[in-house]
């Protein structure tokens, strides 16, 4: 009788044991936006949103440094700025009801799988301060493959509890499975959303590509992909606490970030010709694609030229943009290609283009010298009035918002001698 008890107490405590582990792991999963069963299926119509695409906070928790990396990047704030607020309701104000979510294709793409979410997701980037992520950590990391029938191409989700990615040997942890994908080492993995806008009765298939014969570029024939530029690898850890080892850069870095830096070489010459001078301004572009991509359609470049004569007091000033001007349906400008039937005007870089600008102007007078300064921005938004002006109004910094910043690219100066 005693043995009986004692083999009770025994089973009685392992059964315990058993229960208080089964309920840590539950906790776990929760804790990771996960519940027990969610693995086999989390694209069942009804599932919760938040169940299959997790907040990216909670990515943060074991990922820290790619969480504040990403959380500077522009991908972070795909719903939030307020240019793209303004330009949903002005899309919104006009498009036809079954192509309200062509926005969220490429700014929230995982409505392409909770399409009846749609009106969720507007409501949200309308409250001004959305609760869900556009493009975070699930968005891109629960991406399986990608469908090459459309243009641009569809992103193919596989929602569970495996995390998709570029690197081998992922640390074993119980939030989540790794599982190594070439396609994340693609430049077909970026072409999903930085290709072009999806087509709609509003968008005319003969309007080009944003990134322009990039196929055929330097970089890519030479196995550079997008992420070689745009995540640049660094030794760091991927988890918090993993062993150092070459992981990418989650920054993004693009318009902002170094890598701009090394976008274009800038170089030029000065002639003097008596009371007329030139400037021969040479432009080598080091992009792989488009130089700036024409999306959104107020994307350009400013090339400045500027003269100080006497007193260092400027004499001369003349820009140069680079960017796509499109038309719209009255053959009006528009800086919205929702809007666009056609390109009226196309001075974009190339891919790997080489260029030279020539800017003649009146030597300054009664100076010993000029200086001669050439400067390459990304020039700040631009459109029409009511536009820039609704956008200033909702922007929590107004006109310091960082769209109305230009952002330096190139700048060179040289003293050119005018004594006889």
């Amino acid at each position: 009788m005693v043995v009986m008890k004692r083999k009770e107490r025994a089973s009685a405590l392992k059964w315990f044991i058993s229960l208080g582990l089964v309920v840590g792991f539950v906790g776990f999963l929760t804790f990771h936006g996960l519940e027990l069963g969610e693995a086999a299926d989390l694209s069942v119509p009804g599932k919760p949103l938040e169940k299959a695409f997790p907040n990216s906070e909670k990515c943060k928790r074991c990922h820290l440094r790619v969480f504040e990396e990403w959380e500077a990047s522009a991908q972070s704030r795909a719903i939030v700025t307020t240019p793209f607020r303004v330009s949903l309701d002005r899309y919104l104000a006009s498009a036809d009801t079954k192509e309200r979510g062509l926005c969220f294709r490429c700014h929230a793409p995982h409505s392409l799988d909770y399409q009846h979410e749609l009106p969720r997701f507007i409501k949200e980037v309308q409250s001004k301060d959305p609760q869900i992520d556009g493009v975070g950590c699930p968005q891109c990391h629960l991406i399986k493959s990608v469908d090459d029938g459309s243009h641009p191409p569809v992103p193919q989700f596989q929602l569970g509890t495996t995390i998709f990615g570029g690197y081998e040997k992922a640390a074993q942890n119980l939030a989540h499975q790794s599982e190594k994908l070439p396609l994340f080492r693609q430049s077909q993995f970026c072409v999903t959303c930085h290709e072009r806008m999806p087509e709609s009765s509003n968008t005319p298939k003969s309007l080009p590509d944003w990134l322009g014969d990039w196929k055929q570029s330097k970089a890519e024939t030479s196995g550079k992909p997008c992420q070689s530029c745009h995540m640049p690898e660094a030794l760091d850890e991927s988890a918090n606490g993993e062993k150092i080892r070459k992981v990418a850069n989650h920054s993004f870095p693009g318009r902002f970030g170094k890598v701009r830096a090394e976008a274009v070489q800038l170089d030029f010459t000065t002639t003097v010709k008596g009371d007329i001078s030139e400037v021969s301004v040479k432009i080598d572009s080091l992009v792989p694609h488009n130089f700036p991509l024409p999306h959104p359609g107020w994307s350009r470049l400013v090339v400045d030229l500027s003269i100080l004569g006497k007193n260092l007091k400027r004499v001369y000033n003349e820009q140069r943009f680079y960017e796509r001007v499109l038309g719209g349906v009255d053959g009006k400008e528009t800086v919205f290609d929702f809007e666009a039937k056609k390109v009226l005007k196309d001075t974009l870089l190339k891919p790997d283009e080489s260029r030279t600008e020539i800017f003649t102007f009146p030597t300054p007078k009664d100076a010993p010298s000029m200086d001669v300064i050439v400067t390459m921005t990304y020039a700040p938004l631009h459109g029409p009035r009511d536009f820039l002006t609704q956008i200033e109004q909702e922007a929590p910094l107004g006109s310091k918002d960082r769209a109305f910043q230009t952002v330096q690219i190139a700048h060179k100066k040289v003293n050119v001698s005018l004594s006889k």
